[in-house]
């Protein structure tokens, strides 16, 4: 129990800053309103094949990600309140907490992304199954790569420039499964292939098993 309350602590403590300031949120609202009018008037992209209009949106996703996930922990460190944190909790709830925020931050920004998105580019959703699994265990994706790599990188020096080298080699996998998954949510309609679907569910597991798992170092370090 009072794992679990450091941890809705940590959530708390983040959610408050954020909800005070809206920085974030504002900043990557705004990201992606200009990235999908650029998309739309530049490429045409309501005018493409429905293959590459699917999977599109993703990429505006992923830029979107690596311009505010980074936070979570970088932060901290440019705050001076680290070393706070490391008195007063344990590794493993600051993690999670920090997880737990970014989930909640991701999946806000990705619901009104692909409502933005379908309406530009006149899409359908011919599976919500389909449609479900890939945000909400892509949001689990996204989040945990995230999360992770600016754990790691929070330390450094130039930290935005790391957490973009480390973490898109990390991204690319989980865009590519979701812009399969994107097809059968937007197009095909019916199931999901079950080898994407398991690949998404088993990427977003281990990353977010390995964040806690190596968290544990970089605390103590």
């Amino acid at each position: 129990m009072q794992w679990i309350r450091s941890t809705i602590t940590i959530l708390k403590k983040d959610l408050q800053i954020e909800l005070r300031t809206r920085f974030a949120f504002n900043m990557v609202l705004a990201f992606v309103a200009a990235a999908m009018l650029l998309v739309l008037f530049t490429l045409r992209a309501d005018q493409l094949e429905p293959g590459p209009k699917s999977g599109l949106v993703w990429i505006i996703i992923l830029f979107a990600a690596l311009s505010a996930l980074s936070r979570s922990f970088i932060s901290e460190t440019d705050k001076k309140t680290f070393d706070l944190l490391r008195i007063y909790a344990e590794g493993t709830t600051v993690y999670t907490g920090k997880l737990l925020y970014n989930f909640l931050f991701t999946l806000l920004i990705n619901i009104a992304t692909f409502a933005g998105y379908i309406f530009l580019m006149n899409l359908q959703i011919q599976s919500w199954i389909a449609f479900l699994v890939m945000l909400i265990v892509g949001t689990a994706g996204l989040s945990g790569v995230a999360t992770m790599t600016a754990a790691v990188v929070s330390q450094a020096d130039r930290k935005g420039a790391i957490f973009s080298v480390l973490s898109i080699p990390l991204f690319m996998p989980l865009i590519l499964l979701l812009a399969d998954i994107s097809k059968t949510a937007f197009i095909s309609g019916g199931d999901s292939s079950m080898n994407n679907v398991t690949a998404l569910i088993g990427f977003a597991g281990v990353t977010i098993s390995a964040g806690i798992l190596l968290f544990d170092y970089i605390w103590e370090e």
